[in-house]
């Protein structure tokens, strides 16, 4: 198979947008991901894919606590941003407003939907681990259309 087309296969299927993060040692940790899902009501389970080479996929094993911020449309610049690799980590949060969950996590005061979660089980997913989390907390401290990810570009409901 060729992986392009299957890059664009795949992306005719529509996702929300979230930003993962975690902290570490001192220091935080984001990532763009549209990998994340419900997984189990009993007991509450949700799970993100993480790519293994990237500085996050570590921290977020490390650390065994990580929190989800679904974005709005108004959040697409913070998308962008923690979508790319080798950003400086000092600082990275300051842009967007952003708060500490009941786990240390940050979380962003514009998401849609905020989750915390402590590390269940990890998978092989290739070249990505499967992440599932327990839910420990749950928020909705904004409103607005969410933003979504189809055929390679952002999109909005």
């Amino acid at each position: 198979m060729d992986p392009r087309a299957y890059r664009k296969v795949v992306g005719r299927f529509a996702t929300g947008v979230t930003i993962v993060t975690t902290r570490a040692g001192d220091v935080d940790h984001a990532m763009t991901v549209n990998s994340f899902t419900s997984v189990s009501l009993d007991p509450l389970l949700v799970l993100f894919c993480a790519e293994k080479v990237a500085r996050f996929h570590d921290a977020v094993l490390e650390a065994g606590a990580w929190g989800v911020s679904v974005l709005p449309a108004s959040m697409e610049d913070a998308s962008r941003f923690f979508a790319h690799r080798g950003r400086p980590l000092d600082g990275q949060l300051a842009r967007w407003a952003h708060h500490r969950g009941e786990s240390g996590v940050a979380l962003f005061d514009g998401a849609l939907a905020t989750v915390e979660c402590t590390t269940k089980s990890v998978y092989d997913g290739g070249d990505h681990s499967i992440v599932v989390g327990q839910v420990t907390a749950l928020g909705m401290p904004g409103d607005g259309p969410p933003l979504v990810y189809h055929e390679g570009r952002y999109n909005t409901l």
